[in-house]
């Protein structure tokens, strides 16, 4: 178990964590949540003990592997699947020391302990989580430096999964994930066998992946059964019983003040005024739960334009002479609100940026009112913001005529205080850029609003009051999102991006859910990759060199698959009284022969990709 004992801990003077404690039992999944900057990365590096507490003492039991996403996987030419399988270190010692080991006593030590971990079927289990985070299985064979940093982050969590430590820390997995990958890990982590805590803002992940909420809160922690819905419920009970009460002691309190205001000068009644005064200094109003600081969004309204506000005929884009979407015929008007599915690199940012006028028609026919003003939240905030310049500076700069103290307004308005304001934006947190990005689209009273991803860095708070604006708004939106939650709540229509095409989606999102959780669900396709380039001298080294890997994994394979046949071909091993050593036999025999499977195909992979780059 997880025990977190009267923790405290400082950041620059300021108080982040004060005598909290929790206990989180072993095999308990747990969302971490709590308005963002409360200090819930703080706690997992203090679990991990990469920071030193103050005071308390955070235990887990002996022994006890603690593993977390930390960073993107290095840009090597390591396949994908030897990174993965790396992870487990015990395996890959065990499987090194099997190769050189001579001493009969530790090669038998050496198989047992391979068995008990399932090493023979490991590579099947590390294929198995790279295919449910987006990766076909002729790319587990690609070098990491195939793919870049958002890819390479998958492959790091596939990582930490393969490797299931008895005590797993998730910071926003789903952040780097497209909707088919994050309902995945909702999944895996709800059958996952060891202890997980995750941080996430994803209501749709924490009603279904975890059993038990822990907010952090004011400084302290506390625990909640159930899962986010349910927490939600009891803490709105707690507040509400505390403002009650709270109402009362203040009714309490100006009752005795007017008698102390009325006698106080009074010699007779002086010294029943001085005992109300004591009472008055007794009746302490009751701590509410600290409730969200940031109002809810508010986006000013655009003056109504003839439908519709875009149509479009025929219509391609993409980049340079690369067409991504193609035969595209569709019409927005402003009281739309469109939700954009499909797999991450299918080309949802793409129609986003071809609406923003990002990007120009290849081919086609769009029309769009003449007096139309766009707003877009950029999925990679950066792309929109300057990074050495203040949110002051953006106010500035977009609106020139404006008294700084409307400028100030405005941030407070989304969350960005005094001191946010005059701080460069390469200083600001995630949901801090995300607030100013959401301020900036909004600014200019957009008839159509495209959002995508917004939602990655808020917290729920946030995301709530995002929802209310958007409800609210009386323009058209087109909304990218991994966020079940946001999008049942926001979209009355759904477009499907596939294929290179963009076509209606005919069900709901609980159909669209079911869709991909399915058994049926069509195979998955490739992210984009760098385009393919002649393979330099250490290229092809380097593919020579995973061929040997491959042959010799199939080498050591066939062996032990020999030695299982030979064990299996004794006669007494079928005897009453060893039938249950039998079975253990057996199933070792079969995990080979599925790890044998598994290794040839690998082999076939490599081999065939080192023919094309000698061609």
């Amino acid at each position: 178990m997880l025990k977190i004992s009267d923790i405290s801990y400082a950041v620059e003077g300021r108080p982040l964590i004060e005598h909290a404690s929790a206990v989180i039992p072993d095999g308990h999944k747990v969302g971490l949540v709590g308005r963002n900057g409360t200090g819930k990365t703080t706690l997992f590096r203090l679990i991990r003990s990469e920071l030193t507490l103050e005071t308390g003492e955070i235990s887990v039991p002996r022994g006890s592997r603690i593993g977390g996403v930390a960073q993107e996987v290095p840009a090597s030419q390591t396949s994908l699947l030897d990174t993965v399988l790396a992870a487990d270190t015990e395996r890959a010692a065990l499987m090194i020391e099997a190769e050189t080991a001579s001493d009969p006593s530790r090669i038998a030590e050496i198989q047992t302990r391979l068995a008990d971990i399932d090493a023979w079927s490991a590579e099947a289990r590390a294929s198995s989580i790279l295919k449910g985070l987006g990766f076909d299985d002729n790319q587990h064979a690609l070098p990491c430096a195939d793919f870049s940093g958002g890819w390479r982050m998958r492959v790091a969590l596939a990582a930490v999964l393969f490797s299931q430590p008895d005590l797993l820390l998730l910071d926003e997995p789903t952040n780097y994930l497209d909707l088919e990958g994050a309902l995945w890990l909702e999944q895996y982590l709800a059958k996952y066998p060891h202890t997980v805590i995750i941080v996430s803002h994803d209501r749709g992940l924490l009603n279904r992946a975890v059993g038990g909420i822990l907010h952090l809160e004011d400084r302290k922690l506390t625990y909640y059964s159930g899962p986010y819905d349910t927490f939600a419920e009891t803490r709105s009970a707690r507040i509400a019983a505390a403002e009650s009460e709270n109402k009362k002691i203040a009714a309490r309190k100006a009752h005795l003040q007017s008698y102390v205001d009325r006698f106080r000068y009074k010699a007779s009644k002086a010294v029943q005024a001085q005992s109300r005064l004591k009472m008055i200094e007794k009746l302490k109003p009751i701590t509410t739960p600290q409730e969200a600081a940031l109002k809810a969004f508010s986006f000013p309204e655009p003056e109504e334009l003839s439908p519709p506000i875009i149509n479009m005929e025929g219509a391609a884009t993409g980049y340079g002479e690369t067409t991504v979407l193609s035969r595209m015929s569709l019409r927005i008007d402003q009281d739309d609100r469109i939700a954009l599915l499909g797999k991450n690199g299918q080309g949802k940012s793409t129609l986003s940026k071809l609406l923003s006028d990002r990007l120009e028609l290849q081919t086609g026919r769009m029309v769009k009112s003449s007096k139309l003003r766009i707003g877009y939240f950029a999925q990679h905030q950066m792309d929109e913001l300057y990074p050495d310049e203040t949110p002051l500076d953006h106010l500035r700069r977009l609106r020139p005529d404006e008294m700084p103290g409307k400028h100030r307004s405005r941030l407070s308005g989304f969350g960005l205080g005094a001191e946010q304001a005059e701080t460069v934006v390469a200083r600001l947190s995630g949901g801090q850029k995300a607030r100013l990005t959401l301020l900036l689209a909004t600014l200019d009273a957009p008839h159509l609003l495209i959002l995508d991803e917004p939602t990655n860095h808020l917290d729920i708070e946030s995301r709530e009051a995002l929802v209310e604006a958007l409800t609210a708004y009386s323009g058209a939106v087109v909304l990218v999102s991994h966020d079940m939650h946001l999008l049942s709540l926001v979209a009355d229509r759904l477009w499907l991006v596939s294929k290179g095409r963009v076509t209606p989606f005919d069900g709901d999102l609980e159909s669209y859910r079911k869709l991909l959780l399915s058994s049926d669900t069509p195979k998955k396709d490739k992210p984009n990759k760098k385009p393919q380039k002649k393979a330099s001298r250490d290229d092809i080294l380097a593919m020579r060199s995973e061929v040997r890997r491959c042959e010799a994994r199939l080498e050591k394979l066939n062996d032990m698959r020999d030695k299982l046949a030979q064990k299996l071909a004794d006669p007494a091993l079928y005897e009453d009284d060893r039938l249950d050593e039998m079975e253990v036999w057996q199933r070792k025999y079969a995990e080979v022969m599925e790890g044998l499977d598994r290794a040839e195909t690998l082999w076939l992979n490599a081999q065939e990709k080192l023919e094309i780059a000698e061609a």
